[in-house]
């Protein structure tokens, strides 16, 4: 079940939940407290199962004609059973009943060797977006960025 979750101190509660469990994403302590302090301001779509939550997607109103995925986690005890999916289609269902042309999202790009990465972008090319550009100094020349996009239709 996606929630929409409006309450700032359980958007905390299930960014802090979901992250820690992914160290392999999210091992850089200052970048993964502030997914968690930049989350509880935004948009936030939480994913339940009937033990407790599963994962979350935050959405980054970039413009009026685009939006951003900026942080999805899934807890990997949850990973490859169609959460991901589920939370992408509330958010772009969302995005484009408030009109939003385009989606975006960051990722590492393809010139890093990390293996999780690479299976992060196979998953956001399955939803449907594509490579944009590299932003190879984005977040330093160690952590080259991707952006992806996709038209919301």
């Amino acid at each position: 079940m996606i929630r929409l979750i409006e309450e700032v101190m359980s958007k905390k509660i299930i960014a802090e939940e979901v992250l820690y469990d992914l160290p392999e994403w999210f091992g850089i302590p200052e970048s993964t407290r502030e997914y968690i302090e930049d989350s509880v301001q935004m948009p936030f779509f939480a994913a339940f199962t009937e033990t407790g939550v599963a994962g979350f997607l935050t959405v980054k109103e970039n413009n009026s004609y685009t939006a951003e995925i900026h942080v999805m986690g899934i807890k990997k005890e949850h990973h490859r059973k169609g959460i991901g999916k589920e939370l992408y289609n509330a958010c772009y269902a969302w995005c484009k009943n408030k009109g939003y042309e385009y989606l975006q999202v960051k990722t590492l790009d393809e010139s890093h060797p990390d293996a999780n990465y690479a299976i992060t972008r196979k998953y956001y090319f399955s939803m449907g977006f594509r490579p944009l550009e590299c932003l190879p100094d984005l977040w330093g020349k160690e952590n080259p960025c991707l952006i992806m996009v996709q038209g919301i239709h």
